[in-house]
């Protein structure tokens, strides 16, 4: 392939189609070419994994007809170049092999390496060649022949040769969660020892049994929070939660319910002074406020979260919290989260449960 040697700009700006000046996440439509930028990087696409709110609105969509799923989500990706779902905004990362890096790409790879897109679909120009005939449309992990582009500041990282490739990938697409939940639980320990408070956090993670959620209770226990409480919707997520010893307190009830989920926290061990939001429904933000103590934080994971329903609510009910959208970022996040599914069986157990 050539390298195009016009323009370019690192956040992928040359890439949108749309007439207005936006970034490529808000964008339409991307320029999916294959020749590239200086600062680019052509992957070689092995898998996607769609976001967990994404893909549960098109299996709702689609009565979860597995061939509809797909149809869908090719649909998508040919009509706006990346994958980006049109209703809840999301998309999910890739795994594949580093085909061509353009001679300015800042990002450290080689030609050969497999990798895994630790920046979202929603902005990646994303090509499917193969009609994801190796899919049957139901789970989030999608085989996929085709080819993505990477920009000048897009994150990526070399996928580790002692764990089997779909559990990297399923780390990897939330390690975001883990490293930010881990850096604020830090941040209250370290008021414990200048004195300015009397314990360490009680932190409350919503949706605990699943892949970021239990990444966060492992994070907040490595670093240092005094309780945890985890939230889940079914008895058997809770009876799983509690089998592998990742929570205090597992708490069943329904995260939408405000008042149900406020007492339950309560009864547990609370109110939090950390509420991590992992959960993929629509609804929970009221819950996650008034199950956080006075002056505490309330991280929001969830790409159903809907911000001003979580700022107009915590203003409704006079709630002096700090609220926190988790981006996705934190520096060293993929090592982090793969690090404490090494070291704790516990999480291991959930995510290979999980995938098979």
């Amino acid at each position: 392939m050539s390298t195009v040697r016009q323009r370019s700009d690192a956040t992928g700006l040359h890439r949108v189609l749309d007439e207005a000046t936006v970034l490529p996440q808000a964008a339409r439509r991307l320029d999916t070419r294959p020749e590239l930028w200086p600062d680019e990087v052509r992957i070689r696409v092995e898998r996607l994994n769609l976001d967990a709110a994404s893909f549960r609105q098109l299996e709702e969509e689609h009565n979860r007809d597995g061939d509809a799923v797909r149809s869908a989500v090719l649909a998508i990706v040919a009509e706006r170049g990346k994958m980006q779902n049109p209703v809840t905004g999301s998309g999910g990362m890739l795994i594949g092999t580093v085909e061509e890096v353009g001679p300015e790409s800042p990002l450290g790879l080689e030609v050969g390496q497999r990798v895994a897109t630790l920046v979202s679909l929603t902005l990646t120009p994303l090509v499917i060649t193969d009609g994801l005939a190796a899919w049957d449309g139901r789970s989030e992990q999608v085989p996929c022949e085709g080819y993505a582009v990477l920009f000048g500041r897009s994150i990526a990282a070399v996928l580790p040769d002692d764990l089997p490739t779909g559990l990297s990938l399923a780390v990897m697409d939330v390690c975001g969660a883990p490293a930010l939940t881990a850096r604020v639980v830090q941040q209250y320990v370290d008021r414990v020892s200048t004195g300015s408070t009397a314990t360490p956090p009680v932190v409350a993670v919503i949706g605990g049994g699943g892949k970021s959620g239990s990444l966060s209770l492992a994070a907040a226990h490595a670093a240092g929070a005094s309780r945890l409480i985890g939230i889940v919707p079914t008895d058997r997520e809770a009876a799983v939660l509690e089998s592998v010893g990742l929570a205090d307190q597992v708490v069943v009830t329904d995260a939408r319910d405000p008042i149900a989920l406020r007492d339950s926290v309560a009864a547990a061990g609370g109110p939090a002074d950390i509420t991590v939001v992992c959960v993929d429904v629509p609804g929970c933000e009221g819950g996650a406020v008034l199950a956080t103590a006075d002056g505490g934080t309330v991280i929001f994971f969830s790409m159903a979260t809907s911000f001003s329903a979580a700022a107009l609510g915590a203003e409704g009910v006079a709630a002096d919290v700090t609220m926190l959208v988790g981006n996705g970022y934190v520096p060293g996040h993929a090592d982090f989260a793969l690090d404490l599914l090494r070291s704790n069986a516990g999480v291991r157990r959930l995510f290979e449960d999980r995938l098979s």
